[in-house]
């Protein structure tokens, strides 16, 4: 079994409203608590920190799911927005919702995009990160794959002209 380390380093001078850096690899950044909670808002914070890593996560398995399956990607984007629940002063990360937009390639054929669907939903229960998270919160996926809609469009067009 392979086991791997990943480190931080974090400063913090002060109380609440104070903002500090962390330091981990590649990620060098200031944080603090965001504006929408009533802090300081200078570099990041847990909130978009926890989106990205989830974010993150699910498009590199995405990705990685893509390439295995060998279907013709053209393009691959992801917008995710986190929803954090504030009750009575006690936050919870309540939901992230990813909403990936995946182009196939013109030579993609029906097959290639079914297993596409698959592997978009698929690669959200891979993740390392969602896995991490299951249980506590919800992650929700809204996929836009924008050439099945094309090709089904095309399809029906062609439907009717036949009749």
């Amino acid at each position: 079994m392979v086991k791997h380390q990943f480190h931080l380093k974090a400063e913090w001078p002060g109380g609440r409203n104070s903002d500090g850096y962390i330091e981990s690899g590649n990620l060098k950044t200031a944080i603090s608590i965001p504006e929408e909670m009533d802090g300081p808002g200078i570099g990041t914070n847990p909130d978009e920190m926890l989106l990205g890593a989830a974010a993150t996560c699910y498009i590199i398995t995405l990705a990685a799911m893509i390439e295995r399956a060998n279907l013709p990607l053209e393009e691959l984007k992801l917008e995710s927005v986190g929803i954090v629940n504030v009750e009575k002063g006690i936050f919870t990360y309540e939901k992230i919702i990813h909403r990936p937009t995946v182009i196939l390639t013109k030579s993609a054929g029906d097959k290639d995009f079914i297993r596409l669907e698959k592997i978009v939903y698929r690669a959200e229960k891979s993740c390392m990160i969602s896995r991490a998270l299951r249980g506590n919160v919800e992650i929700e996926l809204q996929a836009n794959i924008p050439i099945i809609k094309q090709k089904l469009k095309k399809t029906e067009d062609v439907m009717t002209e036949e009749q």
